[in-house]
């Protein structure tokens, strides 16, 4: 007679042994990502339960994912870091628009200080998570990866009881570009943000970046501090909001009150603002454009064709947006160091881009920020019993499930506040559901619709082209609760801090 397995450590010990594991390593949960969302999952699963071993399978050789990834000039974040930082580890610096090399260090310092990046595996892109629902476990199969970021050609395989899913939601491999007539006929460098080379030079050049978003308000005025001249041409604007880099209020709470205090404090009265001009923007939109029309022209001066150039045809937050600091894309259009340029092009030509107002804009290098190629779960294919989840078809639970989809949780967040915050929901809510079903013995939970008429809407209301070339792709959101997606994290701290785990539509088993 087989004799009983152990418990605690020695019984994980067993259940990595087991001849059907056999050649594949067991943890109780798999990360995927060691960006910022996949470093708080696992600050989260090892403070909440402490017990639980994991690994955290990164497909390039460094943490820090997007802000480790992205290296073009003036990188920065488009939020304040007392929301975009961890809830748990207040932020230090004195400017609330941190650049990405601060971010990153803030990221590894993380890690270091909580021997989380003794659990990452560098260089394993995670292709494909198979579900057995006999096993109760996930097969997770990794492509290894060169310093380079090139496939090895070899291949590791791992399994799990849960997956945390926080690889973000695009394509690392390439940004979008549009197919330009006549791009093969530029003569200069034509560049993509994504991948910046490290060696360009671009002092004393001409140079034009086509886009209006994040990205393109980031790079103009870095690069206007030493470039001849700095054109951005965009098709349509964008609304774009001055903000101070440092937050004044926050400073000054931190200098007389302990740092947690101080950081908590400071973290709800942003989120506190954020809800209520997001709010005001969404039932008032003609106020609202006015207000940041008004404050534009201000920056700008009176004669500046604001109308023309930063006056969006859509309402404010139908897309994000654009966040400067200390009105440094201002500044340096006022300077003469740069210019908006609204206009479609016809083509690219040896010398620069002609428009289709007959217009040439002469360019040395051409910057493409155009956007990102979203990309649900980064790509990864999964199966469950065999059969692969069309995940568009699925709908999502909570914003973090998928409805049958057991024990995968997927991090995403706001698209009117800090990724962050809703970030730290997830986890905390995710680590709550393992302690449940390790109260219980369950070993699966899975989200599945009662209600098989339910009303269903994209998973992101937003008109941004970035969004709308692959929203078809992700899953859907109901029009009830808790299929529906709050963008709302005041309605999510509620819903997932203090709301209950058992609910009639995740299934224990």
């Amino acid at each position: 007679m087989m004799p009983a397995p152990p418990s605690g450590r020695m019984a994980r010990t067993w259940r990595t042994l087991l001849p059907e594991h056999s050649g594949a390593e067991h943890f109780d949960v798999v990360i995927v990502g060691a960006g910022l969302s996949g470093i708080g999952a696992a600050y989260h699963l090892k403070t909440r339960l402490p017990g639980k071993t994991y690994a955290i399978l990164e497909g390039r050789h460094a943490i820090g994912g997007t802000w480790d990834l992205f290296r073009y000039p003036g990188i920065r974040s488009d939020s304040d870091m007392y929301t975009l930082g961890y809830a748990f580890k207040p932020w230090p610096s004195a400017k609330a628009i941190a650049d990405g090399p601060s971010i990153r260090s803030y990221v590894r310092e993380t890690a270091a200080e909580n021997g989380i990046d003794k659990h990452i595996r560098f260089g394993h892109h995670v292709v494909a998570a198979d579900w057995s629902g006999k096993d109760a476990r996930w097969t997770v199969t990794t492509e290894k990866t060169a310093a380079d970021g090139k496939p090895t050609g070899e291949r590791a395989s791992f399994t799990c009881s849960f997956i945390m899913m926080c690889s973000g939601y695009y394509r690392y491999e390439q940004g979008y570009t549009p197919d330009f007539p006549g791009r093969e006929t530029f003569k200069g460098k034509l560049i993509h943000p994504q991948h910046w080379p490290e060696d360009l030079d671009h002092a004393g050049k001409d140079v034009v970046v086509i886009g209006s978003g994040a990205t393109a308000v980031t790079i103009v005025p870095e690069m206007a501090k030493t470039a001849r001249h700095v054109t951005m041409l965009q098709r349509s604007p964008s609304y774009v909001v001055a903000r101070p880099s440092e937050d004044a209020i926050a400073n000054w709470l931190k200098s007389f009150l302990p740092a947690k205090m101080a950081y908590n404090l400071i973290r709800w009265k942003n989120v506190s603002l954020g809800q209520y001009f997001y709010a005001r923007a969404r039932k008032k939109p003609e106020a609202m454009r006015a207000v940041i029309a008004k404050a534009a022209q201000k920056q700008l001066g009176p004669d500046y064709p604001v109308s023309t150039h930063f006056n969006p045809k859509y309402n404010p937050w139908d897309q994000r947006m654009c966040l400067i600091p200390d009105a440094d894309l201002f500044n340096e259009i006022k300077a003469g160091h740069a210019e908006v340029v609204t206009d479609t092009i016809d083509r690219f030509t040896p010398g620069g881009i002609k428009l289709n107002s007959g217009k040439e804009l002469k360019a040395d290098i051409i910057v493409t920020a155009t956007g990102l190629d979203l990309l649900f779960l980064g790509g990864t294919k999964v199966s469950v019993d065999g059969k692969e989840v069309e995940f568009g078809k699925t709908t999502t639970y909570k914003g973090m499930m998928y409805s049958g989809v057991p024990n995968l949780v997927s991090i995403f967040g706001y698209t009117n506040a800090s990724w962050t915050l809703k970030c730290d929901l997830t986890c905390e809510y995710t680590c709550r559901i393992i302690a449940k079903m390790d109260s219980t013995g369950a070993k699966g939970v899975t989200p599945t619709l009662k209600d098989g008429n339910i009303e269903h809407a994209p998973w992101l209301d937003f008109s941004s082209g970035y969004v709308q070339r692959t929203i078809d792709r992700f899953p859907k959101q109901g029009t009830r609760m808790p299929w529906k997606l709050n963008q709302n994290y005041r309605a999510d701290v509620k819903l997932l801090r203090y709301g209950a785990v058992e609910d009639p539509e995740l299934v224990f088993s």
